[in-house]
């Protein structure tokens, strides 16, 4: 991954489209180039079963004609003149949209931060093979672990230019690192699964391959001889694997266009305790080597860390132009562009930690339940509904009895949210992290 970013050269050509769309009859227009390159290698049972490596290059525009818009995508080797004749054609039969346009030319970054999110550590193939195989071997290593599901290792980098016709020229690029396993344990009808992952923006910050391989085996191997839990109300401890994922959904009902849509649960709970006054969720772009870090967003603005819910107390929306408009706000740098549209998003958001560790959650519950993994997709993020198949371990008098499985929890996320304690182990090495969770009155749907 030792490849520049060719700024000087994708900059002409996104600032040449920016012309060529003024040209064509547009009063204002931005244009994205977007450069990725990747290699993996995955492996199962000390056999390379593929080696992929992928390459592109790719330019978007959008164009603004009166208070309609366009956008198009395209090869980076597309003919300009006639990708922004087409996209002003396409906005002049589109209809008027008065929440669209540029961002506020105040609110683009000025000078463009280095975050350190580019690692220029050349992994090739021969390497990649190693660290799969070696994950992979001591997973297998495990007592009571019989089968591997598979084994992998990546690398790869993405590079974006941005020009608007404000006379915005910003760019930067990130590279990632990744290392992955997955292995059962046991036999028959009896047989778990489970897995361990390292993802990173250096290489040399990654889990070492044998840690994470023995990781998974020995959760695999935990998981032998689950059985059902009774049904009733339950107590959770939520693993941050799990956890990561209820984060996940409070960004979704706190982003600005499922507030304007009306299709979020907490649309209506701007300045209110949203949860429990030990929540403190925090939103941060600009975190150095930050996983979902970016020195400006997908419209240039550079956003600043925000407080999000301070204490349980709903504080920002994310915001990108357009749902700030409509929501009668300013945006906060949380436009995140996806080929030629921009819609908010999340950063490094984190629901920062409390004061007690997981272990003294655990023994404060007589009777409870520590889920490690939910599945299913019952989550309304209209209602707040929420419903999902688990596993994990019953706790009985302050400790792990035994695993579970074959389970589901019900609850609503607005009432999981007030009754949430956060445990002290927060890891930020991830886009949305959360640490252990205590989320008390689910309901358990058992035997």
């Amino acid at each position: 991954m030792t490849e520049k970013l060719d700024r000087n050269g994708l900059a002409d050509v996104v600032a040449s489209l920016v012309e060529a769309a003024k040209s064509a009859g547009a009063d204002a227009a931005d244009a994205v180039a977007i450069r990725a390159r990747s290699t993996s290698v995955s492996v199962r049972l000390g056999k390379v079963e593929a080696t992929e490596a992928s390459e592109s290059d790719d330019i978007s525009l959008r164009v603004f004609v009166g208070r309609r818009v366009a956008s198009v995508s395209a090869a980076a080797g597309a003919d300009r003149k006639a990708l922004a004749e087409r996209a002003v054609a396409m906005a002049r039969v589109s209809p008027e949209d008065p929440y669209q346009g540029l961002a506020d030319p105040a609110l683009l970054a000025k000078e463009i931060k280095d975050l350190d999110l580019f690692d220029g550590t050349e992994t090739g193939a021969d390497r990649l093979r190693e660290d799969a195989l070696a994950a992979e071997e001591a997973a297998l290593a495990v007592a009571g672990v019989t089968n591997s599901g598979g084994s992998g290792a990546g690398a790869g980098m993405g590079g974006l230019v941005l020009a608007t016709s404000q006379g915005f020229v910003g760019h930067y690029q990130a590279s990632r690192f990744s290392r992955s396993v997955s292995v059962v344990a046991g036999e028959g009808t009896a047989m778990e699964r489970d897995y361990e992952s390292s993802s990173r923006l250096h290489f040399a910050d990654l889990d070492a391959p044998t840690e994470i391989g023995r990781k998974a085996g020995e959760r695999a191997v935990r998981r032998l001889g689950a059985r059902k839990a009774r049904t009733g109300p339950v107590d959770i401890i939520c693993d941050p694997r799990v956890a990561r994922g209820i984060a996940g959904h409070l960004a979704g009902a706190i982003n600005g266009a499922s507030v304007a849509r009306k299709t979020s649960f907490l649309r209506d709970m701007m300045g209110k305790q949203v949860a429990s006054a030990s929540i403190t969720v925090t939103d941060d772009p600009l975190r150095l080597r930050g996983s979902s870090s970016r020195p400006f967003d997908g419209e240039g603005v550079e956003g600043t860390a925000l407080v999000m819910v301070d204490k349980g107390v709903l504080g920002h929306w994310f915001l990108s132009t357009s749902a700030a408009r409509e929501l009668g706000l300013e945006t906060n740098g949380r436009g995140a562009r996806a080929a030629s549209s921009v819609s908010p998003s999340s950063t490094n958001l984190a629901i920062e930690p409390g004061e007690r560790s997981p272990e003294e959650l655990i023994r404060s519950l007589k009777t409870g339940f520590y889920i490690t993994e939910v599945f299913g997709q019952g989550v309304d993020m209209v209602t707040g509904e929420y419903s999902r198949g688990a596993s994990g371990f019953w706790i009985e008098n302050g400790g792990l009895a035994y695993p579970v499985s074959e389970v589901t929890i019900a609850a609503n996320l607005k009432d999981m949210f007030r009754n949430m304690t956060p445990a002290n182990d927060l890891d930020r090495n991830f886009g949305t992290a959360a640490p252990t969770l205590l989320i008390e009155g689910m309901t358990l749907a058992g035997e």
